[in-house]
């Protein structure tokens, strides 16, 4: 799979770019029989480059802008959730349709073995080239995808099977047609049964968690998120058109909206950051793979063992201590000894 690089990454490419040149070179000097001591030297120079890659990484890598992890996030060749069922999951059987209108391709669920446990896995999933991005509406679901979703958590509780959310949109479709069939109602509709659903449910979000389109997955009794996703009411640009009518001023709006994964952590909004692979999920589909299900089976694990009204409760007070506020009136009130 070839690499897309972002702005940032440019001196990245340049060590690697010499690392091929000198591993081309090793290549050619081993067919022309060059000396051992030959062939040791050029090995020695792609290890010390190698080294200095590393250090070029880490140092890169420690040091994103908020406008830098949006655009890790939405790397076109960040691992999509079918790419996580395959690698997570020991089985996948993908189910479609909401049995009211049609199937929505920007959001895939099915039933699946995770540590050798039944699970329903369901998620978003955007398209790798241009054909399958139209065809999957590029991860932002329709009506017909959140119910289709929330049929199948229901059909998981029902067969008494813990529920993995993989949330990855820039937000819920909004075009005429979306609103004609209720897109604000099946978010809704979404967010409260989730709530009450009996079973666990885990969410990770894996690339963007975009407005009410990663609300409508968004409902869990643990919300864990990637190293390089984040996580917003609105995507920075829509946030610049509307603040300062300039979408082009969205780097100044990622840092106000403090969207990354460290941002939500220190909110609450999320429990736990996932590690990803150095220079992010896309380079080692398998390691970020690994960690999403490492962090899924310990999560579930510790909500199974909550009793179901201790489960519910803890989930229901979970959101209900975000969003917290100050409010200097009342607090001028009480210091003052009124009210």
């Amino acid at each position: 799979m070839s690499r897309s690089r972002l702005d940032f990454e440019k001196k990245i490419g340049e060590v690697e770019a010499q690392i091929q040149e000198i591993r081309d070179l090793k290549h050619q000097a081993e067919i022309q029989g060059e000396s051992p001591e030959q062939l040791a030297r050029l090995e020695g120079l792609i290890l010390d480059l190698e080294h200095d890659l590393r250090g070029v990484m880490v140092t890169t890598y420690s040091n994103l802008s908020r406008w830098d992890k949006t655009r890790m996030a939405r790397h076109e060749l960040r691992p999509y959730s079918l790419d996580y069922a395959r690698l997570m999951c020991e089985d996948f059987t993908e189910l479609h349709g909401d049995r009211l209108f049609g199937d929505d391709g920007a959001i895939v669920g099915g039933l699946a073995r995770l540590g050798g446990r039944s699970v329903l896995l369901v998620g978003h999933q955007k398209g790798r080239d241009a054909k399958e991005r139209v065809r999957r509406n590029f991860g932002s679901a329709k009506p017909e995808g959140y119910r289709k979703a929330l049929r199948l958590m229901k059909m998981a509780e029902k067969l008494g099977r813990p529920i993995v959310c993989l949330v990855d949109t820039p937000a819920a479709d909004a075009s005429p047609d979306a609103e004609e069939r209720g897109i604000s109602t099946a978010i809704a509709e979404n967010s409260r049964d989730m709530s009450l659903l009996g079973v666990p449910v885990i969410v990770v979000v894996i690339g963007e968690g975009g407005s009410g389109g990663a609300i409508g997955l968004g409902v869990g009794d643990r919300v864990l998120m990637l190293e390089h996703s984040v996580y917003s009411v609105i995507p920075p640009e829509g946030c610049a058109a509307i603040i300062w009518r300039d979408k082009g001023r969205g780097v100044d709006a990622a840092e106000c909206l403090k969207l990354t994964a460290q941002d939500a952590l220190s909110f609450g909004v999320v429990d736990e950051v996932l590690p990803e692979p150095l220079g992010g999920a896309h380079r080692d589909y398998e390691a970020a793979a690994s960690a999403v299900r490492e962090a899924v089976l310990r999560h579930l694990l510790e909500v199974e063992s909550l009793g179901p009204e201790e489960m519910l409760e803890q989930r229901y007070q979970r959101f209900r201590r975000q969003g917290v506020y100050f409010d200097s009136l009342l607090e001028d009130q009480a210091g003052s000894g009124v009210g």
